[in-house]
């Protein structure tokens, strides 16, 4: 037999909505908490209220070879959808409600008989052997059962290793360290991890007061060399899930990312890294997916000062962001941004960035992201063969106001931009900063859009000097059919030059 089926350890939280076989054994499954509506509580510094969140599952395993899985979700349904779309699995139904479907390789998908809503996850990993000594004075080494560590932080030439069957609660942290890995197949747990409230906001004309509390990371790394982050699943961070800082040579792969419901918990955001590669990873964020970023001060007293801190420290300097690769991962966005560079810029340069090979199954807002908000000059960008499914409705982003304020459902034609390209001024992320950057040589090939909506493109600069040129958008499809030869929308303004829609 080569598959196996990772232990689950039980624990608090428990969702029983599925009997799941494979090969004919009942396995048991896992529980994440989810957004159930896409409503974000940036006011008034609290988190949101648990109505506003559902309860899913996941499965967890490896296999090397085809699996046949028996589904019988608890509750009635008409239909059911496996995602991604581009895996080909083709599902039946039996008339006592079973799901039945083949899986041929190691993949991560999600089973879906309620839409959106109480999914089923399989994370189906390839075999791998991990050739680590848990003896090791360097290894800090979880095995199966439940671990309530303080932060972890990490010093050079140390590896993290979480065995499966294993839920470890805790935060990751590391800084100026070299050779570090994160790796196993448990589950590293933020849902502890809670913010630290400064004082009470009033909800009186308090828009976005997210200054009164402090929030820390899932995994927080700054100044790090040499960094492998594999296989581990990622449940309930409290903000980012994976954040690297100035970082170099870094390699993220087959980490899921599930359970995120909390304000700015966002997949894998990165600032001013050079040489990094996120590849065959599932994430389900509530806020944007994958972000390139600069360095995000924003939030300092004196930003300009914080930034030259952090872009020339020990005679160093952090100035650019280049040569990020991400490919082959399922996105699932519940809120925000799927496949982004931005929106924070503070870098003089963000060049050779790649997207590619990439699943999109569930969106919220703009899918293919550029959003240059300070002044770096971002350049050489591709999105290649990405695909895209849309919701029969798909859920319009909002704000809540007050404590009174619910999800208003009613834009059943809401329809995000596919791609958007923008030099632009934000009240927030800008931090009052006077300058500008500019987009130039950006990419799209190869994209495929499922769904009723109509595709958006929105392309703009800021001014004459801080331009968008020279994108270029080739070999569009939406449900099989080429860009021209169905309705789409494209919004620009004058400091565009050189868009080319082919």
């Amino acid at each position: 037999m080569s598959y196996k089926i990772y232990p689950v350890t039980q624990t608090e939280l428990k969702f029983e909505g599925y009997e799941v076989k494979i090969n004919g054994e009942k396995v048991d499954t896992d529980t994440a908490r989810v957004s159930k509506v896409a409503l974000n509580r940036r006011w008034p510094g609290h988190q949101r209220t648990l109505d506003q969140t559902e309860l899913c599952s996941f499965v967890s395993l490896e296999t090397g070879e085809s699996l046949q899985f028996e589904i019988t979700p608890k509750e009635s349904f008409e239909k059911v959808d496996i995602r991604p779309k581009s895996l080909g699995i083709e599902p039946e139904i039996t008339e006592d409600g079973r799901i039945l479907f083949t899986l041929p390789k190691a993949a991560y998908f999600t089973v879906e008989p309620y839409g959106r809503h109480n999914a089923l996850h399989i994370f189906a990993d390839s075999p791998k052997v991990y050739d680590i000594d848990v003896n090791d004075e360097n290894v800090i080494y979880f095995g199966k059962g439940e671990h309530h560590p303080e932060c972890i932080d990490l010093k050079t030439n140390q590896t993290l290793f979480i065995d499966e069957g294993t839920v470890v609660y805790t935060r990751v942290t590391a800084t100026d360290a070299d050779n570090i890995k994160i790796l196993g197949r448990g589950i590293l747990d933020n849902s502890l991890n809670k913010e630290e409230i400064l004082f009470e906001a009033s909800e009186e004309d308090n828009e976005i007061q997210v200054d009164n509390a402090v929030r820390t990371h899932a995994v927080h790394i700054e100044y790090c060399t040499n960094v492998e982050i594999e296989g581990i699943t990622i449940r309930d961070s409290l903000a980012y899930n994976i954040k690297p800082v100035a970082c170099c040579n870094v390699d993220i792969r087959n980490v899921k990312l599930i359970g995120n419901w909390r304000y700015n918990s966002d997949g894998i955001d990165m600032h001013n890294c050079v040489d990094l590669s996120i590849s065959h990873c599932f994430l389900r964020t509530f806020d944007d997916s994958i972000c390139v970023k600069g360095f995000d001060c924003f939030y300092a007293d004196d930003v300009e000062e914080a930034v030259r801190k952090m872009m020339y420290r020990n005679g160093k300097s952090y100035e650019v962001c280049k040569n990020v690769h991400v490919s082959d991962c399922v996105i699932w966005n519940d809120w925000g941004k799927c496949l982004e560079i931005g929106a924070e810029t503070r870098a003089e340069e963000i060049f050779d960035i790649t997207f590619e090979n990439c699943d999109v199954i569930h969106v919220t807002g703009s899918v293919l992201d550029c959003a240059n908000v300070d002044y770096a000059t971002v350049h050489h960008v591709k999105y290649a063969n990405i695909n895209i499914e849309y919701d029969d409705i798909i859920p319009e982003m909002q704000y809540q106001y007050k404590d009174s304020q619910v999800y208003d459902f009613t834009n059943t034609d809401y329809s995000p931009n596919v791609i958007a390209v923008q030099v632009e001024y934000h009240m927030e992320y800008s931090a009052g900063n006077a300058k500008r950057g500019k987009n130039h040589h950006i990419e799209f090939d190869n994209i495929h859009i499922y769904g009723r909506q109509m595709p958006r493109l929105l392309f703009k600069g800021y001014d004459q000097e801080h331009t968008t040129s020279d994108i270029k958008v080739t070999n569009v499809f939406v449900n099989g059919v080429p860009l021209g030869s169905v309705p789409y929308e494209v919004e620009t303004n004058d400091y565009c030059s050189n868009i080319e829609i082919e």
